[in-house]
């Protein structure tokens, strides 16, 4: 934690931020104090009781459930998006009202038909089959609905028995590289950096929270996978896999970009490990005058009307030299934790 009177002038910024979860984030992951001090308890319970979060929060009913037409994975507004986003927002953990959705969510994702398995051999076959469809010895499944399940649910305290069959789930869909993928082309034979790091971080904070080696060392294994590629470069020549990988946004959602990617990484203690230093290098050449970082590209459109890639709040928008401080306030704790800052 910095000094009194040697706060640089960006983290004086965020900290008189009148969002109550910036606030928050600053304290917690960028000054690094206790999330349970009566201080940051009390900005939770403000985060909590947020504009923000009551928008978010707009259609939870009576029984606790968050209704969207367009089901609990409605991009941007179902069910699973809120809890996800309210996980990373510093909300307090253990909230009772949240239970309803915590078991919307646990009845979403463990519902028969992930534990219904047909084999085939072409794409066309693959989409045919009701189920979970096993090609050329490899589970295609859009794991991260699962693995952020994992961690959200733990990260928002809403501990259920349940969520140990969410975890039986990916380690029984484990690719042999140590990841995940969904892709239903007979070829592919390799994990994607999307599916696998939701499924690596919820195996991160479970295997912490429950003492499981296992979990564990599925979720080391899985760090692999970002590490030999130095998180945006290809194995076979060192060059960059995509573009989007290296632009800032906030919020992700299921994307990836090298942000979130040391922003995971830094869950597992791996920071300092070689091969994420020129990720790192790329994220502090990108930091701004003022010393806070931009959000390049965004996944969001801000409209209280269900439809695919609204959300109902404005994160910040986009700009390539005014800061964003959803972007900042991670960028920042990232570089305190690699010993940057």
């Amino acid at each position: 934690m910095a000094e009194a009177g040697a706060t640089p002038a960006i983290v004086d910024r965020l900290l008189a931020s009148d969002e109550p979860s910036i606030v928050w984030k600053t304290r917690v992951h960028v000054l690094g104090e206790s999330p349970t001090s009566q201080t940051n308890q009390a900005l939770a319970k403000a985060v909590q009781r947020s504009p923000r979060v009551r928008k978010l929060l707009q259609h939870r009913e009576k029984s606790g459930q968050i209704a969207c037409a367009k089901g609990a994975y409605a991009k941007w507004q179902g069910a699973h998006w809120i809890l996800a986003t309210l996980s990373d927002l510093g909300y307090p953990p253990g909230d009772r009202a949240l239970f309803g959705a915590r078991d919307q969510l646990l009845d979403e994702w463990l519902d028969l038909s992930f534990y219904t398995e047909f084999e085939a051999k072409t794409k066309a076959e693959a989409y045919k089959g009701r189920g979970v469809v096993r090609m050329q010895g490899r589970y295609r499944r859009c794991a991260s609905q699962q693995g952020y399940a994992i961690y959200y649910l733990l990260k928002l305290g809403l501990e259920h028995q349940r969520i140990h069959d969410l975890v039986e789930r990916l380690m029984h869909w484990r690719w042999p590289d140590g990841g995940w993928n969904c892709d239903k082309e007979p070829s592919a034979k390799k994990s994607t950096f999307i599916h696998t790091l939701h499924c690596m971080r919820g195996l991160q904070l479970y295997g912490t929270r429950y003492r499981d080696k296992k979990a564990l060392n599925a979720a080391r294994q899985a760090a692999e996978i970002f590490l030999t590629r130095q998180l945006f470069k290809r194995v076979s020549n060192g060059k960059l896999m995509r573009e989007e990988f290296t632009l800032l946004h906030y919020p992700l959602y299921w994307h990836y970009d090298i942000l979130f990617g040391l922003k995971a990484l830094g869950e597992l203690g791996l920071l300092g490990d070689q091969r994420c230093q020129a990720a790192l290098d790329l994220l502090e050449q990108k930091r701004l005058k003022d010393g806070g970082f931009p959000a390049e590209r965004r996944y969001y459109k801000v409209s209280q009307s269900i439809a695919l890639g609204n959300d109902f709040v404005d994160w910040g928008g986009t700009s390539k030299t005014r800061m964003n401080p959803w972007v900042t306030v991670d960028a920042l704790s990232v570089l305190r934790q690699a010993g940057r800052s």
